[in-house]
């Protein structure tokens, strides 16, 4: 205690805080000019940070809500006239998952998700147990219910330095018949920043996958071909990473089933707040709207129906809105909080230095005072 006591720094943390504000993890490097309230302040937002992240690690909570829209009314012309457009709610989907660790090696996941569409809907629940059997191998076993039991067994492992793969088994039981899946996925890192993918799938929906990704600081591209039973398709998709962690997205995706192009933008307007839209022109499935809204793990989706061909007023205007949205989003809400956080950070500046200085008169007036 004489090497505390005898320090300024360490007896103010001590006469403010006591002994365990002396063990000062993850603030080990602390300006001598801060005030006993300044440090305070900055240990009671540690010990806050510290236990959200703890929550945060023991639970894991993440859940998407998705609400299907169909506003076709609005662009497309019928024989009959109904007045005005008539919008609806055409489907609804939630789920949500939570993970609770048993201890360092071993977790358990609990998942469920209920879907309605048109009238008719389902759910499922799932639960799942993962075992870390080394630095390099995992397994992870699950049993559900919904639509008939479902088995599941995955296992993980690193093949090399460069490389990995999964094994991925299932039986789905229903009613009197039992539909086995199989699917296995091999990766391999191919340069720097490039990595290769191989999936094979075998079951009711067997297919073969190819995949490579290329991801730098400034964009992500992937480019995919599929051959199977019910879908073949090629697929090629760009992002680029913008400064003010902004995103914009480019993919074309074709095949068996007509061709499909999306294009939209991504942004960051808080630490935990992520906004995005996305335009989806698809033949024969017409052009979409989908909104995304993203608060810390909770993801909102709302797929708008515009029209089911393509209309090149749909095209427009739903090109045009979420552009004109984010403009009144930003004058309205983004650039006041921004401003008020800035003000709110000045103010508590001022604070400080006024506390410091008076802190430094202080002390120069009892040094004066000595030296006298």
């Amino acid at each position: 205690y004489f090497l505390v006591l005898s320090d300024p720094h360490q007896r103010a943390i001590y006469d403010t805080l006591g002994v365990q504000g002396l063990q000062t993890e993850g603030w080990q490097i602390v300006q001598r000019t801060k005030t006993p309230q300044e440090i305070r302040e900055e240990y009671e937002l540690l010990l806050k940070e510290k236990e959200e992240r703890r929550i945060q690690q023991r639970t894991n909570p993440k859940g998407t809500i998705t609400i299907g829209v169909n506003a076709t009314d609005l662009f497309e012309t019928y024989d009959f006239d109904t007045g005005f457009p008539v919008i609806e709610i055409s489907a609804m989907s939630i789920s949500q998952s939570v993970e609770a660790p048993l201890d360092a090696s071993d977790s358990l996941t609990l998942n469920g998700s209920i879907a309605t569409q048109n009238g008719t809907g389902g759910g499922n629940i799932n639960c799942s147990w993962k075992k870390v059997v080394s630095a390099k191998s995992w397994l992870e076993g699950g049993i559900g219910a919904g639509n008939g039991l479902v088995l599941n067994l995955k296992g993980f492992r690193t093949l090399s330095k460069y490389s990995f793969g999964t094994l991925q088994t299932s039986f789905h039981f229903m009613e009197s018949t039992v539909s086995p899946g199989l699917e296995l996925m091999l990766a391999r890192q191919l340069a720097r920043n490039t990595a290769g993918y191989l999936t094979v799938k075998g079951g009711s929906s067997s297919s073969v996958n190819t995949m490579i990704v290329h991801d730098t600081e400034k964009g992500h591209f992937v480019a995919g071909l599929q051959f199977g039973i019910q879908r073949s398709f090629f697929t090629i998709s760009y992002t680029r990473k913008l400064e003010d962690e902004g995103r914009l997205k480019g993919s074309i995706k074709f095949g068996l089933f007509g061709a499909i192009v999306e294009y939209g933008c991504q942004k960051k307007v808080s630490k935990n707040s992520t906004v995005g839209a996305a335009m989806i022109l698809g033949v024969p499935s017409g052009v979409t709207l989908k909104l995304k809204i993203t608060r810390a793990n909770q993801t909102f989706l709302f797929p708008i129906m515009l029209s089911e061909e393509l209309i090149p007023s749909a095209v427009f205007y739903g090109t045009a809105a979420p552009i004109l949205g984010w403009f009144i989003l930003k004058v309205l809400y983004i650039d006041p909080y921004h401003e008020r956080q800035k003000r709110r950070e000045t103010e508590k500046l001022k604070e400080a230095n006024a506390q410091r200085i008076a802190e430094r008169r202080k002390e120069a007036l009892i040094a004066v005072i000595i030296l006298s």
